[in-house]
């Protein structure tokens, strides 16, 4: 009998040997290449497309639940993953299961094969691992076969490989600076890459952005003649109060007024995600005109979720993981932190990748915590924890501040420091709050 799991690890060790995220190349041709190999499985589907700095995830969470509930088949791929690399690749609110997994690799790996030959070829490097991913991810929901896909931009958007697909519905979270070094290093600049996702025809459906971000939204909008939905105009969150298990809104939809909707999220900003994802929804389905029912909404909100957004993993104390990892997320989880989450003090324990903005992060989260415990992810791209460690004290102060390289013994630390009513709180990279969420499991977290 095939040992599917085991043979996920061997597909995942040949992805992971390609060039990696941290090295994107900057072309969509040779994506395009394996698609064409593969008869275009992306026109399948309709898709939503997702990019923005911040609320990527979670607003494409609550767009495929949304659309799932309506009884369609969905799509959803989102990115990084936390522990495995099937959470990628979701088909109607499940990963793909490794057998799903390996078939679909058996299918697509000769004409990956392909089109390595052929960038060899011509002297450029062979599919890195997203583009690799995303053609997988592409060939499986056809494949599944999905009604909609909902597709989460990896970087950017104009030639990020999930660019390839064409965008029903083009969604914009919020527009901030982080990957200056790829994007551009003001938000014009990001914001007119991110707006490459939209496509002739595109309906065009944006959160509140910076004037920056907006214009360059709107030009591309207008010259590809998509019809454009902005949050403050065509739809608006009208208020948001906290509630056990996440809280409740009241929003302005394009094509009704929603009352009491619950959300299992926390935070304001997850409360705009959730009016961003109805009017995406709406537009996708009715063009804006036709009503969310109600129970669809309650179903949908009310139960989705988003690993590693303020997801609580401990009791006692408290122990929570948000994956804020740029100055945009911090901010927002300042916000959580003081207007919503209901405790004392928050303990920090912080570990930044070393091509993030430590700086600004700490910035950020400096008014609303108590102290720092630096640590470190295993990710190779960790910023040492001393190193951290000082960036912080020469911030914050260094009575407030210490470094624990292990996590395990940096959430000791901080547990040591825990009044009744305080809590934890593990953020600043994706893959700490990933090691974060092995370790709650190892040691069986309660």
């Amino acid at each position: 009998m095939t040992d599917y799991r085991a043979e996920v690890g061997t597909i995942f060790e040949s992805l992971v040997a390609r060039i990696g995220e941290r090295a994107p190349q900057p072309r969509l041709h040779a994506t395009r290449k394996a698609m064409e190999y593969l008869g275009n499985p992306q026109e399948m589907y309709s898709v939503v497309h997702v990019t923005g700095t911040n609320g990527k995830t979670s607003t494409s969470r609550m767009i495929e639940a949304l659309c799932r509930a309506h009884g369609l088949r969905t799509g959803l791929m989102t990115s990084p993953h936390l522990r495995f690399v099937n959470e990628r690749i979701m088909i109607d609110g499940e990963p793909i299961s490794d057998e799903r997994f390996v078939d679909n690799w058996r299918d697509v790996e000769p004409y990956i094969d392909l089109v390595d030959a052929d960038l060899v070829a011509n002297g450029e490097v062979p599919l890195t691992y997203f583009e690799t991913l995303t053609v997988l991810t592409l060939a499986a929901f056809a494949d599944a076969p999905v009604d909609v896909a909902v597709l989460e931009v990896g970087m950017g958007g104009e030639w990020d490989s999930t660019n390839v697909a064409d965008a029903d519905v083009a969604v914009f979270a919020p527009i901030g600076i982080d990957h200056a070094e790829f994007l551009g290093n003001t938000v014009s600049a990001i914001a007119r890459t991110k707006a490459g996702i939209i496509k002739p025809g595109s309906i065009v459906v944006t959160a509140s952005q910076e004037p920056d971000a907006l214009a360059e939204i709107v030009r591309a909008a207008d010259m590809l003649d998509g019809e454009l939905v902005v949050e403050g105009d065509a739809f608006e969150l009208m208020s948001s109060v906290s509630a056990v298990g996440g809280q409740v809104m009241q929003i302005r939809g394009r094509a009704a007024a929603y009352r009491d909707v619950p959300v299992t999220l926390h935070g304001r900003h997850q409360a705009h995600n959730a009016a961003l994802a109805i009017a995406a929804v709406e537009s996708l389905l009715g063009n804006g005109s036709r009503p969310i029912p109600d129970e669809i909404l309650s179903v949908a909100l009310g139960n989705v979720t988003s690993p590693g957004r303020l997801q609580y993993l401990a009791a006692n104390p408290p122990i929570i993981v948000d994956a804020a990892h740029n100055p945009h997320g911090a901010t927002a989880l300042a916000s959580a932190i003081r207007d919503v989450l209901p405790f004392e003090r928050v303990w920090m324990v912080l570990g930044v990748l070393d091509d993030k903005d430590a700086q600004g992060i700490i910035e950020a989260l400096d008014p609303v915590v108590a102290g720092f415990i630096c640590t470190q992810s295993n990710s190779d791209r960790a910023m040492q924890a001393n190193d951290l460690a000082d960036i912080v004290a020469a911030l914050v102060g260094p009575d407030r501040v210490q470094a624990e390289p292990t996590l395990s013994v940096a959430i000791e630390t901080a547990k040591s420091m825990c009044g009744p009513a305080d809590a934890i709180m593990v953020s600043g990279s994706i893959t700490l709050v990933g090691d974060t969420m092995t370790l709650a499991r190892t040691e069986n977290w309660t």
